[in-house]
């Protein structure tokens, strides 16, 4: 069974207050065109469609778009889970008539979780969809009050599985989850706060594969029998290095793998660029991708006029510039808190040491923690 496993497209994204909507396309008509070529039985997207709960106009018609090609013009079967970006009764909206011609949608979580199941000619294929919910949504869905971290409850809905797999068949997952070992990045929003966000590797025991998402880095573990495909654009500059794509699999007989990581070409490139400013202006007059989002580390120690507006004249998409010397002078010996890679809890217990002068005690701690999460369920359900 041919399989396209792709995931995090978070349609409606700002980057640095600029809409991603074009570049967005640009990608989508890509993986679209591999659809058409490489015909796969069923096409997956693992979570985060949109970067919002409530999403923008010009995101829910670029998916009805790109769907409806697939759908519709391709006759290609496509299977969706909601993720920890998404608002799952937005997304399942029409879910039951849109299963007729293809389009497989699972957002909410009301009880436990069924397979979708397909043939080939080797038997039947259970794909298991398991959209992303927080530990208190799973313990009201399964009525397991042990569930607390995202562990237990991934562990709970795996042995909720109802008993409509069919004796023999491949067993492949679909989830949105942070896999304990993967390489984050600094556009993935927690998936929760002052818990272990993390599932173990060994609660996938036993599945043929499982297509993840939530991490935008494409990365595997166990020989590829556990994969994330990786979000088909850079949303922020810590993927700068990242090689995106998507991946086509080719599930055998037996379970077997054959894996293709097909690489996608942005629209605009994310880079970094270090330099002076005068090396870096006399830089572009060469430089074939001027139009790309750059972040900028300006190595000059003397005082500069409007550097932003002097890279912009070259480099129309400058987004941030950092100045290390500035940074040094500031407070050398203070230590630096990276807040772009701090959580919220650990902000907290920073500036907790500073106005208080000790460190946060554990029940103080904790109930920080409940906090934020409440007023981000609340966000979440209001669609904000």
């Amino acid at each position: 069974m041919r399989i396209l496993h792709t995931a995090d497209w978070h349609l409606g994204r700002l980057f640095y207050k600029t809409h991603l909507t074009d570049d967005q396309a640009h990608v989508l008509d890509q993986i679209t065109a591999l659809a058409k070529d490489a015909r796969p039985d069923l096409f997956i997207v693992a979570g985060d469609i949109f970067d919002r709960t409530n999403p923008p106009v010009e995101a829910v018609e670029l998916l009805d778009d790109v769907l409806t090609r697939l759908v519709r013009d391709l006759r290609c079967r496509v299977l969706m889970i909601a993720g920890n970006h998404d608002s799952p009764s937005r997304l399942e909206f029409g879910s039951r008539l849109l299963a007729q011609p293809g389009l497989h949608v699972y957002g909410r979580l009301d009880g436990p979780v069924s397979p979708l199941v397909l043939d080939d000619a080797h038997g039947p294929v259970a794909f298991v969809p398991i959209p992303y919910a927080e530990p208190p949504v799973v313990r009201q869905a399964l009525g397991r009050d042990d569930v607390r971290t995202p562990d237990e409850a991934m562990r709970a809905l795996i042995g909720s599985l109802s008993g409509d797999v069919p004796r023999g068949a491949r067993l492949v997952m679909v989830a949105h989850a942070f896999v304990t070992g993967g390489a984050g990045s600094d556009s993935e929003r927690p998936l929760s706060v002052g818990t272990l966000e993390t599932v173990g590797l060994d609660a996938f025991a036993g599945w043929d594969y499982v297509a993840l998402g939530h991490l935008h880095g494409p990365q595997q573990f166990d020989e590829g029998r556990v994969r994330y495909s990786g979000s088909p654009m850079k949303y922020s500059f810590s993927e700068a290095a990242h090689r995106k794509s998507v991946t086509l699999l080719e599930l055998g007989a037996g379970g077997e793998r054959s894996i293709e990581e097909i690489a996608l070409t942005p629209r605009r490139d994310l880079r970094r660029l270090k330099g002076t400013l005068d090396e870096i202006r006399a830089r572009a007059a060469s430089d074939p991708a001027r139009d790309d989002y750059l972040e900028v580390e300006l190595m000059d120690e003397g005082a500069l006029l409007d550097p932003m507006g002097q890279l912009r004249l070259v480099y129309p998409n400058v987004m941030s510039i950092s100045r290390p010397y500035l940074e040094r002078l500031s407070d050398p010996d203070a230590p630096q808190l990276d807040r772009k890679r701090t959580g919220d809890v650990e902000l907290f217990e920073d500036f907790f040491a500073q106005v208080i002068g000790r460190d946060v005690e554990k029940a103080e701690r904790a109930a920080f923690a409940d906090a934020v999460e409440a007023m981000e369920r609340a966000r979440r359900e209001a669609g904000r």
